[in-house]
């Protein structure tokens, strides 16, 4: 398969990877390959050991086939060599033959590997051809090299082993990485998810690790490394033939070294060489520090970049991007309940439909994300609770009751005006409490005589 020779590109994505904020990333970067039908590969091993494996490669087919136009074949990227303490992979392609699969790594025109465990892949990948083979896509090969999540944490010299220490309560410490990166000068650990705040009250940022254990495992690190933290719904763009690199989505990318950051936000771009001086921690005048805090609740102090290009709308941290990038679930259900609300205050039952829809449409898409859960379960909660709303209002009623009542009630207050003036107060009186007990709220005022349903208590 012939390569666009302009075209060879490291993609490396924080989270996300097949949730719809990603949509835009996969088309442009598959747009640069310019074929008809791309040799396009997804390496399943960091999630081959999941029982429900099958369902994730099937979801990840269909996420790259109807939501970026790509079709894709999914293989499983294990060695038979690995760890044999670890897990057989649970489907995959024949695993018997290394050097089909290492051509197969560096023939592709598009290679991806996502969610799973970082541990799992590297005691797979480190024992068989597939390190070797993605090292050569880094330093000569063509094409586009997509690493997310988990399989972005191994890209670099060191590696979080984040089911160990999250899930399991091990130690902090770092494993061996495929130190993909080195290869451009970048002696860092790489660390996905870098802004997660899952936890809540509870600091789960730097892909769950805390600031607590981060501050550790920085004091592991030879004095030469940094960590290179990449948000959620972000993306690295690194051109390995210009080495220019670019920030894509609604994170930032954040380069770390004993506790102080320089934060690079969306829009950013610079080069690969300006990159490798703010890991070796050297700030030039074109990337001075300005200031900014990294990351929520009581993170270390650090700067954005000031000096490397923006383009225009890109803000620091986790801001927006353009306004048709799509927004994560949570942020969805946030404006549908706003946006339910105001339909059902302004009695607009086409809007109130128009939200739901929009939220059932959102959450479909979601479910599709195979890395993380971003409460797809929360989001169909609420949909049923505006369903359920929505039959409530449709019960009683969304047309203003007083255009029901108002034929029988205004000649009522016509007559009782006309007994005012002849001055039979006691008739008029009769009709006023005859309102009242019918459920209405009579004010005279200095313009007129208003009226109103009452309030229910």
């Amino acid at each position: 398969m012939a390569h666009n020779p302009r075209c060879r590109v490291l993609a490396i994505i924080g989270s996300g990877e097949t949730s719809p904020t990603m949509v835009t990333v996969h088309r442009d970067l598959v747009a640069r390959l310019d074929l008809s039908s791309p040799q396009a590969t997804v390496l399943a091993t960091p999630y081959a050991f999941q029982e429900n494996a099958a369902d994730v490669s099937a979801r990840t087919e269909r996420y790259f086939a109807e939501s970026v136009g790509l079709e894709v074949r999914v293989a499983a990227g294990t060695s038979p060599q690995a760890d044999p303490g670890m897990a057989p992979p649970l489907t995959g392609w024949d695993d018997g033959d290394d050097t089909r699969q290492a051509a197969g790594i560096r023939a592709a025109d598009w290679m991806f590997a996502g969610p799973g465990s970082p541990t799992y892949a590297l005691a797979h990948w480190q024992a068989g051809p597939v390190a070797a083979g993605l090292r050569d896509r880094v330093l000569a090969g063509d094409g586009l090299t997509v690493l997310a999540s988990a399989a972005a944490a191994t890209a670099g010299r060191y590696t979080v082993p984040v089911y160990e220490i999250y899930k399991a309560g091990g130690a902090p410490r770092w494993l061996a990485g495929l130190d993909l990166l080195g290869a451009l000068g970048l002696n860092v650990a790489l660390i996905p998810h870098y802004d997660n705040a899952e936890g809540g009250r509870y600091d789960t940022r730097y892909c769950y690790l805390g600031e607590r254990r981060l501050a550790v495992m920085e004091r592991d690190l030879p004095a030469d490394a940094a960590v290179l933290g990449v948000d959620e719904h972000t993306a690295v763009l690194i051109d390995l033939r210009t080495d220019g690199i670019e920030i894509r989505g609604r994170g930032g990318v954040t380069v770390r070294r004993s506790g102080d950051s320089v934060v690079l936000p969306p829009g950013t771009r610079l080069s690969v060489a300006e990159l490798r001086d703010l890991v070796q921690g050297i700030r030039t005048a074109k990337a001075g520090a300005t200031g900014r805090a990294d990351g929520a609740a009581g993170g270390p102090g650090g700067g954005a970049v000031g000096g490397a290009s923006r383009e225009s709308g890109g803000g620091a941290g986790v801001a927006a991007g353009g306004a048709d990038e799509p927004l994560p679930l949570p942020e969805i259900m946030a404006a549908a309940e706003q946006g339910f609300g105001a339909a059902a205050g302004g009695r607009d039952a086409d809007a109130m439909v128009g939200v739901i829809l929009e939220l059932e449409a959102a959450i479909t898409q979601w479910e599709a994300d195979t890395d993380e859960d971003q409460g797809t379960q929360q989001a169909r909660a609420l949909l049923r609770g505006l369903i359920g709303r929505l039959g409530r209002a449709a019960q009683d009623g969304l047309a203003d009751p007083r255009d029901r009542l108002r034929p029988a009630v205004e000649p009522l207050l016509a007559l009782r005006a006309t007994l005012r003036r002849a001055g039979n107060f006691a008739a008029a009186d009769a009709i006023r409490e005859a309102l009242a007990g019918a459920g209405l709220d009579i004010s005279d005022t200095p313009d007129g005589t208003h009226w109103q349903p009452a309030e229910t208590p």
